[in-house]
């Protein structure tokens, strides 16, 4: 198991080096001056720019400016925002647990909602029912999440004013930033109205989160179910059936544990199209993370922003890939044994 992890992290060092290297090719690309693309300082004085020649290395061969780029983006010197004037790192650092909060509240909700309803249609006889679910889960498969997101904020926010649209929580409250996450802060906040502010961030989160939910879900209950339906007809369950288990104890503890392994696999598989569907999501309804700063920063030819955002983004899938990929081989019998045979 330690050569495997040995494995997985010279990938994710080889992958990360990939990406960065195809970010500095493209920032060479940049429709404007390099200093300007590299650090986001226009007009800088004869100081600065002969700090950044030195940290570039802007006047010595194209191998040394690449070697110095990837030493000042892996160390944190992301450059400064041409809009606002602050470091890309910290603007990066107060967005980023916003996405992590939209994307956990999806994912946790697609979970909740999918493994049941999978369950329940390969469990089932009906064929009526069995052919609804599956018809909603590939409507929900196929249907724009813009036009999604939009119907949403249409019918529940505009018509019916149930649910606010846009942001992540009123103005009116002011909530101090612990972790990032505004749905604890307003929990962990001293102020007599944390749970009015609690519950505000709460209906904020409701229509982006349904709407980012839908793919991870339809995704969810199709695998669980195809699953279900395999792992059902194992010698195992039968076993198990013969000797008189319920058939819910023969559900919890034996065939849906094995049956969730392949769902947690493709899980990992489609973290790409969730985080571009997130991206979308944060743009339809003001949500403020690393989506709508990354597009904010592309409509303003922020260079620095639009390299930190896709540096960050980049990184976290690729890393979070390996992980998900770590814990399906650990968790996963066959895999163990085709690990260790191949040792």
């Amino acid at each position: 198991m330690g050569i495997y992890l040995i494995r997985r992290l010279n990938l994710f060092i080889a992958t990360s080096i990939l990406m960065v290297s195809i970010l500095f090719l493209a920032t060479s690309q940049f429709p404007t001056d390099r200093v300007y693309a590299l650090t986001g300082i226009d007009n800088p004085s004869g100081e600065q720019a002969l700090q950044i020649i030195e940290d570039y290395q802007l006047d010595k061969s194209e191998f040394r400016q690449y070697i110095a780029y990837v030493q000042q983006r892996l160390t944190g010197n992301l450059g400064i925002s041409t809009t606002s004037q602050q470091s890309v790192a910290k603007e990066l650092a107060t967005v980023l647990p916003t996405s992590f909060e939209l994307a956990c509240f999806s994912g946790l909700l697609a979970l909740l909602l999918g493994i049941p309803l999978g369950v329940l249609a390969s469990l089932n006889q009906h064929k009526l029912t069995q052919h609804a679910i599956m018809a909603i889960t590939l409507t929900g498969y196929s249907v724009p999440v813009f036009w999604l997101g939009l119907s949403l904020s249409l019918w529940f926010g505009v018509r019916l004013g149930w649910l606010p649209i846009s942001g992540q929580i009123n103005l009116l409250y002011e909530i101090k930033p612990v972790t990032g996450f505004m749905l604890i802060d307003t929990l962990l906040s001293d102020s007599s109205y944390r749970i009015s502010a609690f519950k505000d961030a709460l209906a904020h989160i409701v229509l982006p989160a349904v709407t980012l939910a839908v793919l991870p879900f339809t995704v969810v209950v199709r695998i669980t179910r195809a699953a279900m339906v395999n792992v059902m007809n194992q010698t195992y369950i039968r076993a198990a059936e013969a000797r008189g288990l319920h058939t819910g104890m023969i559900i919890l503890k034996h065939a849906l544990p094995n049956a969730l392994i392949p769902v947690l696999k493709h899980l990992g598989l489609m973290l790409g199209a969730f985080a571009s569907y997130a991206i979308v999501v944060e743009v339809i309804f003001s949500w403020p993370g690393v989506g709508s700063w990354l597009v904010s920063g592309i409509y303003q030819r922020d260079y620095t922003v639009i390299q930190g955002g896709i540096l960050a983004v980049a990184l976290l899938i690729i890393f979070l890939s390996i992980l998900i990929e770590v814990i399906h081989t650990a968790s996963n019998p066959l895999s163990r044994k085709e690990l260790y045979a191949s040792n």
